[in-house]
């Protein structure tokens, strides 16, 4: 048994609701009154495969490089509450199958265009139908353009997670006039707080920006230029901040926070990932031994969690075997002692499933989680299991995951608000769950959250989240503190609903 470190991440802290929201402007979500600098130079540990929303919109580590360009309908606030950005009044209809969005009058894409109704409506439609990500949360779903302030989203059925979507990737609003560029990949139109330099820029690496002259939102940007350099080794971002390149960067692994402290450097944290495998290939369809839940249940055993924890992020976390949150009203701690750790149990399991002698189980790897992927390696080798890893390359890793081209991978993965967490990673159609395993039970509970009485929806919610725990349809290994490294001179208030900060968040310190 090995003994090193790792860390914790809680869950979001806004819980949706269906009920109608109004406001007047937003301020930004975390602007502060200390003024406008010069320069943010920050870095990111992976880059945008597109900008194109129906490509490759997403947030996460990369929802930097998308808040620059483009404005949201919504937004968070810095305490993870909805507030108005493009959309200043939402409400929806008796049965919540209609939402009404009243939008701004003021908003100009940086191309001159103007952002009305009919562009919101038609960029929501082309994420739809797109190959980002999240594109299948907004399956089914109808757009409309009422009149030019007006945009209707009608849906089949009450959609729980909507008004979170508007104010992440889902609700990214690209200028229709780019639609039809091949160059909208790596220069985007879009109505934010700033313009991309591509001529200054190097794809996959450099990223220069300039602030929007014309945003409608002025007192929200606080910096006349934002560099983002993608640096995927965290050896390599650390000697960045020593050498003063930058004036913050996320903290791949929290073992390096003593490190960023000595250095004179503050950090800012939150709690919102789990960290742990995915079995994706519930079905057997391209790993046929994992099929069988004793398999699954096996995995789980062979991770000494606590170990894990204190190996690669100093212990900055919480141990867990669930990956619904501790905000959820499905979440049962007593679910977070399902598995122990026991090599010689999960052998025998392997060994009543049909595989005495273990399998070889292919896998994803990149260098900016070596030592994580190492571990994963080690510990399933000590039940039988060899890991054969593949380097799917620079910016591959999700597109490669969700292809699929693996039945099984390592992933931190944001704990979401109930309804969205299922659309994310557990229902047949969920992002995260590409061989679009299905289980009628799992469908029943989950018809029971979209439809039943609040009463009834709790209950499923709850039985919900013990039945895929016991099915091992997961491998968590503990919720993850995320931490995020800012020099003296830099405000940063912790999103705490996205791993990497908000943009708004960023201000010159006082």
């Amino acid at each position: 048994m090995f003994r090193w470190k790792a860390t914790a991440a809680l869950a979001i802290v806004a819980s949706l609701t269906l009920a109608g929201c109004a406001g007047g402007d937003g301020d930004g979500g975390g602007t502060s009154d200390s003024g406008r600098a010069e320069r943010l130079t920050l870095i990111a540990i992976a880059s945008p495969t597109s900008y194109d929303v129906g490509q490759g919109a997403e947030y996460g580590n990369r929802s930097v490089f998308f808040q620059a360009v483009y404005d949201t309908l919504l937004q968070k606030d810095a305490a993870g509450e909805i507030i108005p950005w493009l959309a200043t009044d939402w409400e929806y209809n008796d049965d919540s199958t209609v939402l009404t969005l009243t939008l701004r009058d003021d908003v100009v894409f940086s191309d001159g265009t103007a952002l009305d109704a009919a562009a919101v409506a038609a960029s929501l439609e082309r994420f739809r139908d797109g190959t980002a990500p999240q594109a299948a949360t907004f399956a089914g779903k109808e757009f409309e353009a009422v009149d030019a302030t007006t945009v209707t989203i009608t849906q089949p059925a009450p959609d729980p997670s909507l008004i979170n979507l508007l104010s992440i990737a889902p609700g990214l609003i690209q200028a229709p006039s780019s639609f039809d560029d091949p160059s909208s990949a790596t220069s985007p139109v879009g109505s934010g707080p700033y313009v991309l330099d591509s001529a200054a820029s190097v794809t996959g690496t450099t990223y220069v920006y300039t602030a929007n002259p014309d945003y409608w939102n002025p007192d929200a940007v606080h910096y006349d230029s934002l560099t983002i350099n993608v640096i995927d080794d965290p050896t390599a971002a650390l000697n960045a901040m020593k050498a003063g390149e930058a004036n913050g960067l996320p903290l791949v692994n929290n073992d390096a926070i003593d490190e960023v402290s000595a250095s004179g450097w503050e950090v800012a944290s939150n709690e919102l990932d789990f960290h742990g495998l995915i079995l994706l290939d519930r079905s057997g369809a391209m790993a046929p031994e994992l099929a069988d839940v004793r398999v699954r249940q096996a995995i789980n055993m062979a991770f000494d969690r606590e170990a894990l924890l204190d190996v690669l992020q100093a212990g900055y976390g919480t141990l867990t075997q669930q990956v619904f949150p501790t905000t959820s009203v499905g979440y049962d701690e007593a679910l977070d002692s399902t598995y122990e750790y026991d090599p010689e149990g999960a052998k025998k399991l392997l060994a009543e499933a049909g595989y005495p002698d273990g399998f070889t189980l292919a896998m994803m790897s990149t260098p900016a989680f070596q030592t994580t992927f190492d571990l994963v390696a080690q510990q399933l080798a000590d039940i039988g299991i060899t890991v054969d890893y593949t380097d799917p390359g620079t910016g591959n890793f999700i597109t490669d995951m969700l292809a699929p081209k693996y039945p099984a991978t390592w992933m931190s993965l944001e704990q979401n608000p109930d309804w969205q967490l299922i659309n994310f990673m557990i229902a047949p159609e969920a992002t995260f769950n590409p061989f679009h395993s299905q289980d009628p039970q799992v469908d029943d509970y989950i018809s029971t959250i979209q439809l039943g009485t609040p009463e009834e929806a709790e209950q499923a919610t709850k039985d919900l989240n013990a039945y895929i725990t016991d099915q091992a349809w997961f491998a968590p290994w503990y919720r993850k503190q995320g931490s995020f490294a800012h020099d003296t001179g830099t405000a940063v208030a912790m999103w705490p609903t996205n791993s990497y900060p908000s943009l708004f968040g960023f201000s010159p310190a006082n």
